[in-house]
């Protein structure tokens, strides 16, 4: 990969996992990307990628390989500002690595690729079993109410152009569906 592009949230884990990454040798650059939202500006005050920086750098990461785009307030920015971040330091990409939050990856892909064409796009997120990664977020109903908001959002964002169309499973669906109905309706885009 050429660069790893790691989009900031709420979730501390990322900058970690992406320096884990980093050290494995599978890419040169890393970008950090993203400003604030209403879910973040309490944990992370002076902006998602400034903090994510430091959290790569106590893991290691070099500031050399690292760039910070700190104005991007959706997927959709972290894209745009992140190519021209790039171009501007005159570095050329033709593949790179989306990491993020495990339910965000189909829809940052999306995006990504209708967004930056010519560039071949790989997702990555921590793996964890469901209930671990909810309980490592100090807030199970919110990170439930962000995963509902990221499970309409490719279907939207496709109707919109701002992404790729994306296939939602069934099961998927009827998942989505369920916990809609149960209340999980605050990161829904009406």
């Amino acid at each position: 990969m050429d660069v790893a592009i790691d989009l900031g949230s709420h979730d501390g884990t990322v900058p970690v996992y992406a320096a884990e990454l980093y050290h494995r040798g599978l890419f040169p650059w890393l970008v950090f990307t993203g400003a604030n939202a209403p879910t973040t500006v309490d944990r992370f005050p002076r902006g998602e990628a400034i903090h994510y920086r430091e959290i790569a750098l106590e893991h290691g990461v070099p500031d050399s390989a690292i760039l910070v785009e700190p104005k991007a307030r959706h997927t959709g920015e972290n894209t745009d500002l992140t190519r021209e971040l790039l171009a501007a330091k005159g570095i050329q990409v033709q593949s790179a690595l989306i990491v993020c939050r495990p339910y965000q990856q189909r829809r940052a892909y999306a995006t990504a690729a209708r967004r930056w064409p010519g560039v071949t796009f790989l997702c990555s997120a921590i793996w964890q079993e469901f209930g671990d990664y909810l309980q490592t977020t100090g807030d199970p109903d919110r990170v439930v109410t962000m995963l509902v908001g990221d499970t309409q959002r490719p279907t939207i964002y496709a109707d919109t152009g701002d992404a790729i169309p994306q296939e939602i499973p069934q099961e998927v669906a009827h998942a989505y569906e369920r916990l809609v109905s149960k209340g999980y309706t605050q990161r829904l885009i009406q």
